[in-house]
């Protein structure tokens, strides 16, 4: 699975950002429409993380999201 793929079927994915970044509300989530760049924008303003502290965390989740959906 690569970040097209997650881009294009966000809602299907919005409870795992949800369930991961409990603080960003289900809105924020669903206006972030997939774009990585914002998801990790929105992070970084509600959670005051670095930078490089989110970009580590989004590829996290992501290799996880992988390991768990094996079949994408």
């Amino acid at each position: 699975m690569d970040w097209g793929h997650l881009e294009e079927n966000w809602k299907t994915f919005s409870a795992s950002v949800k369930e991961k970044w409990a603080k960003l509300s289900e809105e924020e989530i669903a206006d972030l429409k997939g774009k990585r760049e914002q998801l990790e924008a929105k992070i970084h303003e509600v959670y005051g993380h670095a930078k490089e502290e989110v970009k580590k965390d989004v590829d996290e989740w992501l290799t996880a999201l992988k390991k768990k959906n094996d079949s994408w």
